[in-house]
């Protein structure tokens, strides 16, 4: 008898153990869901967009100017952080405010208010906002680079509807590093986490269980046509988004380093030729003269393996360290050269034509589908030999890994035409680029430098 209610003692002390455990579990994702709310807001952007009327709209309407033009408003949803409570600035995703024509911020209290954009990073995908308002709250940026796969984290921000604002969603970070996510995106190091991201929740926070902010999310990867949540979701870590946000509010531009070596991965066979036991590394390619790769005695044929101290997994890894840090600072390299490791070092200079890539207002560029695009200017024309009559938009940058790439576009290709229509400006591309998402494919007359012009098409 002694023994039956020693044992059932035991059982009901365990059982309120693990009841306890779960308690305490539930609370401390309460707590952080709590604490994130209030510096979470909902973006409301729109944009005034103008039609041209057509025959049929001026056969229901008589008295309309048949040449003339109507305007509609579209409006788009996305989620933003408070970063700095006392200046009322919001860190969020580029793409969720990139060509608005207003922008309104709503908070948790339901307070509204209109917000300016201090500067954009379209390399990265962020922005900075700025409101005048009181009694705000803000997150704490946690250290991205201490976060572990399997650690479980918290998404916030408003899916799909403004009725949804403030939705909160858990789950564990699936991955680090990731890559090559998005086409025409320079700079990705994302986290990818199993917790729902969907439409709208771009710009807004993922956290730690210490309530920190450790990513912006961003993007979502659904292995379809379907624009939801599929457990594949990614967030722009904090240390990058800290290093991008203190260049867009002290400058408005993102001041990014360079070394001056052309990289590629290392496949099955690169390794086995250069003896290497791993693949990990940035396999160097060529060497620009008088660059700082040069300078520090890095050459064709070398493996980047560490850098500044950190170990380098691929050429994207490579570059994200190389861009986020100051120009002037001197850098430990180890290589693999002829079979044994080499150590040089490297001071790195500020990447050219930066501000370009980040300016502070209205962008003089625009990326898609793997192209960098600007408005031709008389420094344009003079670098690539541009005549006046060629047209008035030039590629800049090629993403190799972008299908623009395998169809043989280059820096310096002219742009012509979008479909069968003319295009005299990046806000009449970004018009007409806009219109060719509903078709699935983007059909570009191009002209090359050897004279010749073709059209290409890209599919999104």
């Amino acid at each position: 008898m002694i023994r039956i209610v020693i044992l059932a003692c035991l059982i009901t002390s365990n059982l309120f153990s693990q009841n306890s455990v779960v308690q305490q579990f539930s609370d401390s994702f309460a707590d952080v869901a709590e604490q994130a709310k209030p510096a979470v807001v909902t973006i409301i952007t729109d944009k005034i967009m103008k039609v041209p009327n057509n025959d049929l709209y001026f056969f229901f309407n008589p008295y309309m100017d048949p040449n003339g033009e109507r305007e509609y408003k579209t409006n788009a949803l996305g989620s933003g952080v408070i970063v700095d409570a006392r200046n009322g600035y919001i860190i969020t995703n580029n793409h969720v405010v990139e060509d608005m024509d207003n922008i309104k911020v709503k908070l948790f209290d339901k307070r509204e208010y209109k917000a300016e954009i201090m500067g954009t990073d379209p390399k990265s995908d962020l922005a900075i906002l700025m409101i005048e308002a009181d009694n705000l709250r803000q997150l704490k940026l946690g250290d991205s680079d201490k976060l572990r796969v399997g650690e479980w984290v918290m998404a916030v921000g408003s899916p799909f509807s403004e009725n949804l604002s403030h939705t909160v969603t858990t789950g564990i970070v699936s991955a680090m590093g990731r890559s090559n996510i998005i086409r025409g995106q320079s700079y990705e190091d994302f986290i990818q986490t199993d917790a729902a991201i969907n439409p709208g929740n771009s710009g807004g926070a993922l956290l730690n269980m210490k309530g920190e902010l450790i990513g912006i999310n961003t993007a979502i990867a659904t292995g379809g046509y379907e624009k939801s949540n599929r457990g594949v979701g990614f967030a722009i870590p904090s240390n990058m988004t800290e290093r991008i946000m203190s260049d867009l509010i002290d400058k408005g531009y993102v001041t990014r380093s360079w070394l001056g070596v052309y990289i590629q991965p290392l496949d099955a066979d690169a390794a086995k030729a250069l003896e290497m036991k791993s693949r990990d590394g940035a396999l160097v390619t060529q060497v620009v003269g008088e660059s700082p790769a040069e300078l520090g005695g890095v050459q064709e044929g070398d493996v980047i393996i560490r850098f500044d101290n950190k170990n380098i997994t691929d050429p994207s890894n490579l570059r994200n360290i190389v861009s986020l840090m100051p120009p002037g600072s001197k850098s430990d390299v180890v290589v693999f050269r002829n079979g044994s490791k080499k150590n040089l070092s490297v001071v790195l200079q500020e990447l050219k034509d930066g501000k370009q890539v980040a300016v502070k207002t209205n962008s003089s560029n625009t990326s898609v589908l793997g192209l960098e695009l600007k408005e031709i200017n008389r420094d344009l024309m003079e670098k690539y030999n541009i005549d006046e009559d060629d047209g008035k938009i030039v590629v800049v940058s090629v993403n190799v890994n972008s299908e623009a790439a395998d169809k043989g576009l280059v820096e310096g290709d002219v742009i012509k035409r979008v479909g069968t229509q003319q295009v005299n400006s990046l806000k009449e591309f970004k018009k007409k680029e806009k219109a060719s998402r509903k078709r699935g494919s983007l059909l570009l007359l191009v002209k090359k430098n050897d004279g010749s012009s073709r059209f290409v098409t890209l599919n999104y």
